[in-house]
């Protein structure tokens, strides 16, 4: 069966998703819901109507609150939830990525580290061994989630810090 990926939000975080989905050369077609973009199919709202032509969806919404919310309905509705993960990214075979995660590339995720629902491993963060990132975390650009670190949900470590707890 065909992959469709549907991707709620079309901004600038929603294009960089587009075209990390694209380069996993999985999906046969990707568009977007967004309530404001010309382009999109429709609005955000309009996700249960399309559930039909789309077996795939994922989130990108920066707030954390409201991209574990959409991710929440859009598990109810039917779709599939997958992590979207660059080509360029390293993951450890043993660490675990949550449904509708995304890793940019250039990223790392080291053995035995967890990967809740809805994060953010942006271009060259690392997550340190054994480490965990809770639902809707976000570690930015060049930030890294030192070893057995664990991240609060919805949490943000800002780009270039070092986060340990």
């Amino acid at each position: 069966m065909a992959r469709k990926l549907l991707i709620l939000g079309a901004g600038q975080f929603g294009r960089m998703l587009r075209e990390i989905a694209a380069q996993m050369h999985c999906f046969d077609r990707i568009d977007f819901l967004d309530d404001a973009a010309s382009d999109a199919l429709g609005a955000l709202s309009d996700c249960k109507m399309l559930c039909g032509n789309f077996t795939d969806a994922v989130v990108a919404i920066g707030k954390p609150d409201v991209r574990l919310f959409w991710i929440e309905q859009l598990a109810e509705i039917g779709y599939n939830i997958p992590a979207i993960i660059s080509h360029k990214a390293y993951i450890a075979p043993s660490a675990v990525i949550g449904d509708g995660s995304v890793i940019e590339p250039n990223a790392t995720v080291q053995t035995g580290s967890f990967i809740d629902k809805g994060c953010i491993v942006a271009s060259g963060a690392v997550v340190r061994h054994n480490a965990t990132m809770q639902a809707g975390g976000c570690l930015d650009c060049n930030a890294v989630l030192l070893s057995g670190a664990v991240l609060p949900a919805q949490a943000k470590v800002p780009a270039l810090t070092v986060y340990a707890n």
